[in-house]
């Protein structure tokens, strides 16, 4: 059975243990691990996750987790005893009669009635529900598929190969339940009525037929639930197959299928499209039972009524047609609905991800209109299938009672006598034909209908082109182009490489005339050192794909002779602790990790983490700052034991010192003997390198080592500072690990410090609130008023009132019709045409009346409904943009997208209709209960006693099933969050070869949502049958009361038994849709949570406060005693700590220090983002009188993590269409893009794919530079904005910058010293402190503390000579 990843992956503290959320677990540090024993136990422990090696093999947790490295294990037993292991589930041990009758839940709702449910209350999945044996037996149906030449693919016929038998075999049941028992229901009544109405025949077995007609409703009972129930569990074992399978294919997206391919429809697949599967009971089977109970049905009525029968069946059968029309309307508009979903998910994630630059935009409100355009589109069209569902759930009421009365007027017409025995046989019947044709069957259609549209949508995706599965680790592999096979000669010069490349052309886009690469011709030695270099944009990231196997070959060779580790120019952690993002699914080796830790300059960062390097780094890494990341990173790679290491410019994220440690301590020193890749624009590490190749345009332009390309000029060329000799390297000045500088690397950290239950120690996860007890009265008064407020609402009741007063008057009608027949019969009387045709008029008028007030009043629900998601959707996306950074760095990314997809998903199709049912249930069952109390008023008691017993099972069965449904909901978010992470990560993942690590982390997130979920449907239809069976007793009562107490004719025998019938399913179902309502409401409340989220402040300040439109003319910064923190709490440690300084109008200011050291939280504090004491003004106004926007709109930014949008250029440039293409096309221009913008197929209206992927890094910069050019405001921040570009593009980047804004006042915040050193003034930061300030000059050459000066000496003696001549030149004309 599974381990204990699967719910809470677990490490000690070295304090205390800590409660953490289902969601928090992260990805498992195994790659061996096999968790799917049978006899091992599903444990779940209670503290922050971390799971060794030893852990995953003994099945519990260990010492080995508890210190930092190396501990002794002996204490194992202590800490087993900690543990709570998860139970079996009662259901695998459960016999025949107690799995038929739901028994085993039984313990469950005990449970639930004593508590608040949680996960540590679930029990394991059954073995037949694990994700990976599900996902493997269907992934091998559908590879079965793609093998079979002569047909398409067809993921119905892989799902059914698999899951056939279990969906077909309940098929039976159902026939033998709708032909057999039900059919004979109505003779029965028939021969009861008789005995009531003194029919001689019937005197004296009148006690039988009533016994008949209460056996064969307890056999309907008895097998109908089960086999709902069964086939509810097949389909939700068909959704966590198919779950496992889109997982699994996501892994293998190629590039360019993952850029036609959104995350967010990858994310609405898996929370939307396949719960369609599982989220109600498939009504399959009666598409075949269905025609035959019609059939069967029709020649018994023409048997007693003759061609009266076919008019009322005729009637039913005429709206098939409709019904298949509208079936197949709904799956178009479905299909639409589904496109418009992913569009919105797609927008919300981005925004999301990019909060941040957002703001600092001052994007909020633009996008949010956006977002809201969207969204209204999107209901648009779910409104269109709701509408469609009003018409269905009108019809159901209505359909056998417009059916009965053409079958009865028809009878009538014909000049037959209505009798009671045929009256309500007919309407026995038609009753037995409408849960059928009226409810199942269209249910059945349209479900049908939405299932294939999800499954194309799903097959579509499983086509998509995927990389080849060769597996990089395990010794050499080839990537030939058929037509360019090796010949045999080379051969043997081939193995002699560790990576040899023949004539390779490679592209991305297929359809682009260019290649990305082409001719390359490279051959790397084994145990080399190969730098690459090349200008923005030149293919150095490319050509690292293409060695990988991501790139893909168009013609040529390429081989690699090895196993690969590859370190990815953008960082990619996971949420998880340090120690798991270093050590990803690899065994734990103490001595290995302590040295790859030291090599990568981590040791001082873990020794002030909270919890070391069991500290947990938040989502993609986001409490860390960019170096952090950029080193934890590389630490990964390189304690992978490869024998080649690919590293896309790692040391572009770090000061020069660190950069300098990591190649000469890492690189050069660590792993000496293996090949090492290095992309690099870091210039002076190149005379230490063995190889150098120069890319230009996808081409080699130079090969060779360091002095053979100094003569050509070539490395010149590129903008290198200096010509160092190797010689000179002994004299470089070593890095001190336990130098000050260091101190403040764990600074962002501190911003998850508070967020924790109690305010308790800083380093876990937040977790994500459940809520108890019941809904209470003001979240629906709340949701109705999103919906239109109070008169809207008392419409659309008064309207389902009258309807139901409409239908009750029609069966009420048609009794009095049938005693005044039977009593002019008995008179031997003839009834006047007259008022024949007038009784005739009167039941025609109450069913028109009763056909318009259903679809209004299901019309008018749906309007509410479609308005009260649009404002939901919209107020929670407004509260979610504006709410301060806090806020993003406590909530995991998939959490609050949850609240976007399923929640809303629920709130927007689910909840509308149980909406409607549970309003129609219960005026239906008041209109029953009235017309039972009219003919027997003692049967009122029978009925009290039922409401009572109804009322307290309801709230049993609630309290245990909103708990399941609210820890189901949580246990749902990391299989979003899982996801959404292995997508960003999708390149690491395969270089790694982690795909296995992550299909299991995967598989254990589905089996701990799998746990709640079967317990929910299991809880669920343990209700429901233990209310229908009170419903047999309670029929049997009102049956056998008529012996008790005889009726003045058959006719009221004939009404109350054929109304108290439909109490068996209605009851039942409605008390269900009551319980229903309530747990779909906690979509509401998971999604109104979100509306108290606090504001991070006024976007516009009043106009007395609104500085004016020229403001800021000068550009005048002034700090004063300045301290920010991240958290809100006041008495949380300040990351910034009393800064004062003054920075000029027009000055030009670098911003250097340490990884850490609280240069980005300086211009979190210009920004306003963070929390705040002390002041900033600009140009004498303090920023905090003002509203954010009138701040943020006047200070430009090109932020370290560059953000594209999916869209095209121009919408990337100017999202609004405030300038000209004149303009864009001169601002590409000046930032050097043109040509490549100019090159793409449209130009300006060329896409840009999810997050801008088919940029590098550094035209990504480029395009934010663009950006800030477009805005032409007078303060410019960048921070780090060149660090991914060569230096040559940084130096035509830097004199544009000195051109533009000549007049502005720029703060640049850098770790190559050379693209600050010519700034007017240069702030040096150490741990939240300006520890200098003044010109680069005097910093270098008079300051008595030497900061700056050493950190220029640590760039090498060559480079500092020529960065003080630099700095000198820039004083002497300043």
């Amino acid at each position: 059975m599974d381990k204990q990843p699967v719910l809470e992956p677990t490490f000690d503290s070295v304090s205390e243990r800590e409660n953490t959320s289902i969601e928090e677990s992260s990805l498992l540090e195994n790659n061996g691990f096999d968790h799917r024993n049978k006899d091992e136990s599903l444990s779940v422990n209670t503290s922050p996750p971390l799971v060794c090696r030893k852990c995953f093999e003994l099945g519990h947790q260990t010492e080995n987790c508890k210190q930092k490295l190396t501990v002794n294990s002996e204490n194992n037993s202590a800490q087993n005893e900690k543990e709570k292991v998860l139970p079996e589930n009662p259901r695998a041990r459960s016999n025949f009669i107690s799995s038929l009758c739901f028994w085993y839940t039984i313990p469950i709702f005990r449970k639930g009635y004593r508590k608040t449910l949680d996960s540590t209350d679930l029990y394991r999945p059954l073995e037949e529900q694990k994700s990976d044996i599900l996902g493997n037996r269907l992934c091998a149906s559908w590879e079965r598929e793609l093998k079979n030449d002569g047909r398409s693919p067809s993921l119905v016929r892989a799902l059914l190969r698999v899951f056939g038998w279990q969906l077909g075999f309940p098929g039976l049941a159902i026939f033998v339940v709708e032909l057999g028992l039900r059919t004979l229901q109505p003779i029965f009544l028939v021969k009861l009525i008789s005995y009531f109405s003194g029919e001689p025949d019937a005197a004296n077995a009148g006690f039988y037929y009533a016994v008949a007609q209460i056996v064969i409703s307890a056999l309907t009972v008895m097998i109908l639930t089960p086999t709902t129930f069964g086939i509810h569990h097949v389909c939700f074992k068909m959704r966590v197959a198919m779950g496992s399978m889109i997982f699994r294919k996501a892994l293998r997206l190629t590039k360019g299928a993952l850029g036609d391919t959104t995350s967010g429809h990858v994310v609405n697949l898996i929370s939307n499209d396949i719960p369609r599967l599982d989220s109600a009971p498939y009504t399959v089977h009666y598409l075949w039972v269905g025609p035959l109970q019609v059939l069967v049905i029709t020649y018994l009525m023409y048997q007693e009524i003759g061609i009266s029968a076919v008019f009322g069946v005729l009637f039913m059968l005429l709206f098939m047609p409709i019904q298949m029309y509208l079936g197949t309307r709904t799956s178009a508009i479905q299909l639409k609905a589904a496109e418009r979903t992913d569009n919105r998910i797609r927008m919300v994630n981005e925004i999301i991800s990019a909060i941040q630059v957002l703001k600092m935009y001052a994007w909020e409100q633009p996008f949010e209109q956006m977002v809201t355009h969207a969204r209204e589109k999107e209901m648009n069209t779910i409104r269109q299938g709701q509408y469609i569902r009003g018409f269905d759930f009108a019809r159901r009421i209505v359909l056998s009672r417009v059916a009965i009365f053409l079958s009865l007027v028809g009878y009538v017409i014909l000049g037959k006598v209505f009798t009671p025995e045929i009256a309500f046989m007919i309407t026995a019947y038609y009753n037995v034909l409408l849960a059928a044709m009226s409810i199942y069957v269209p249910s059945a259609i349209i479900q049908t209908a939405q299932f294939l549209t999800s499954i194309r949508r799903v097959e579509q995706f499983m086509q998509s082109e995927e990389l080849g599965s060769s597996d990089k680790s395990e010794g050499p592999s080839k990537d030939t182009v058929p037509g360019n096979p090796p010949s045999n000669n080379n051969e043997a010069d081939l193995l002699k490489s560790a990576i040899s490349i023949r004539d390779l052309k490679a592209k991305w886009d297929p359809n682009s005339p260019d290649y990305t690469l082409s001719g390359i011709n490279l051959e790397i030695k084994p145990g080399s050192v190969v730098a690459v270099i090349g200008l923005t944009g030149s293919g150095k990231s490319s050509l690292i794909q293409a060695i990988l196997g991501e790139l893909k070959a168009n013609s040529g060779q390429l081989q690699v002779n090895g196993s690969l580790s590859y370190t990815s120019q953008e960082s990619w952690l996971f949420s998880g602790t340090v120690r798991q993002n270093i050590l990803f699914g690899q065994p734990m080796d103490s001595q290995r990790y302590e040295e790859v830790v030291k090599k990568c300059a981590l040791e001082r960062d873990f020794d002030l983490l909270p919890l070391r390097d069991n500290t947990i780094v938040g989502e993609r890494g986001a409490t860390l700052s960019g170096g952090q990341k950029a080193r934890i990173s590389l630490a990964r790679s390189v304690y992978r034991k490869a024998s080649i290491y690919l590293l896309d410019d790692p040391l572009s994220a770090v000061d020069a010192s660190v950069a300098r440690h990591l190649f000469d301590q890492c690189v050069r020193g660590h792993l000496r003997g293996s090949t090492v890749v290095l992309v690099t624009h870091q210039e002076q590490f190149l005379p230490h390198v063995d190889q150098i190749v120069i890319l230009a345009n996808g081409q080699i332009k130079a090969l060779g080592d360091y002095e053979s390309l100094l003569k050509t000029g070539l490395i010149t060329g590129l903008g290198s500072l200096s010509k160092t000799d190797k010689a000179k390297t002994e004299e470089q000045e070593p890095l001190n690990l336990n130098s000050p500088d260091n101190k403040n690397e764990v600074t962002p950290i501190k911003e998850n410090s508070e967020q924790t239950v109690g305010g308790s120690s800083s380093g876990k996860e937040h977790v994500e609130r459940q809520e108890s007890g019941g809904i209470s009265l003001a979240l629906y008064r709340k949701y109705f008023q999103a919906g239109g407020g109070l008169v809207a609402f008392l419409v659309m009741l008064s309207s389902s009132v009258l309807a139901q007063v409409a239908v009750t008057g029609g069966d009420y009608f048609l009794t009095y019709w049938v005693k005044k027949e039977s009593t002019a019969a008995g008179h031997g009387e003839m009834e006047d045409m007259e008022s024949k045709s007038m009784d005739v008029y009167k039941y025609t008028l109450i069913i028109i009346l009763s056909v318009i007030m259903n679809l209004s009043s299901s019309f008018l629900l749906f309007n509410i409904a479609k308005k009260a998601s649009i404002r939901l959707h919209n107020t929670i996306f407004n509260r979610v943009t504006r709410a301060d950074m806090h806020f993003f760095s406590i909530n995991k990314h998939g959490s609050i997208l949850n609240r976007f997809t399923k929640d809303m998903s629920q709130v927007d199709e689910v909840l509308p209709v149980v909406l409607v049912d549970v309003m129609q249930i219960a005026l239906w069952l008041a209109g029953i209960i009235i017309v039972i109390a009219n003919v027997n008023p003692l049967l009122l008691v029978p009925t009290l006693m039922l409401s009572v017993i109804f009322y307290h099972l309801r709230n049993l069965y609630l309290k245990t099933s909103r708990d399941l449904k609210r820890v189901e909901a949580i246990n749902r978010s990391p299989v979003y969050s899982h996801l959404a992470a292995s997508l960003n990560g999708l390149t690491t993942i395969r270089a790694l070869d982690a795909q296995r690590v992550l299909e299991k982390e995967f598989d254990s997130y589905q089996d701990a949502h799998s746990s709640a979920f079967f317990m929910y449907i299991s809880t669920s239809q343990a209700f429901g049958y233990c209310m229908n069976c009170i419903c047999v007793i309670y029929i049997s009562i009102i049956t056998l009361s008529f012996f008790a107490f005889p009726p003045g004719n058959g006719a009221d025998v004939g009404l109350v038994i054929t109304q108290a019938m439909g109490l068996i399913d209605m009851v039942q179902w409605g008390v269900r849709q009551t319980a229903e309502l309530e747990n779909t409401m906690t979509a509401v409340e998971r999604v109104v949570e979100y509306e108290s989220i606090e504001p991070e402040g006024m976007l516009e300040a009043p106009d007395d406060k609104k500085p004016p439109k020229t403001w800021p003319e000068q550009g005048e910064i002034i700090f004063k005693e300045l301290n920010l923190r991240y958290t809100p709490n006041a008495k949380a440690e300040n990351v910034l700590k009393s800064l004062s300084f003054v920075i000029q109008p027009r000055e030009k200011v670098g911003i250097v220090g340490r990884t850490g050291a609280g240069k980005s939280s300086l211009i979190n504090a210009l920004f306003r983002l963070s929390y705040t004491d002390g002041s900033v003004l600009i140009d004498t106004r303090d920023t905090r009188q003002m509203g954010l926007h009138d701040l943020r709109r006047q200070i430009s930014i090109i932020p370290q993590e560059p953000v594209l949008f999916s869209g095209t250029m121009r919408y990337n440039l100017d999202p609004f269409d405030e300038y000209s293409d004149e303009k864009l096309w001169g601002c590409l221009e000046e930032v050097k893009l043109k040509e490549v913008v100019s090159d793409l197929p449209d130009g300006l209206a060329s896409k840009i794919s999810e997050g801008g992927t088919n940029f590098s890094v550094g035209q990504r910069q480029l395009v934010c530079l663009a950006r800030a050019i477009l805005r032409e405001n007078r303060i410019l921040v960048m921070d780090e904005a060149t660090a991914n570009v060569d230096p040559q593009t940084d130096g035509l980047i830097q004199a544009t910058i000195r051109s533009k804004f000549r007049d502005c006042t720029v703060l640049t915040i850098a770790h190559r010293l050379h693209t600050i050193i010519d700034s007017d003034k240069v702030m040096v930061m150490d741990a939240g402190r300006v520890v200098e300030f003044g010109s680069p000059y005097e910093l270098m050459t008079k300051s008595d503390s030497k900061v700056f000066h050493n950190l220029v000496n640590q760039s090498g003696r060559a480079s500092y000579e020529g960065l003080l001549k630099i700095a000198q030149e820039t004083f002497e004309s300043s």
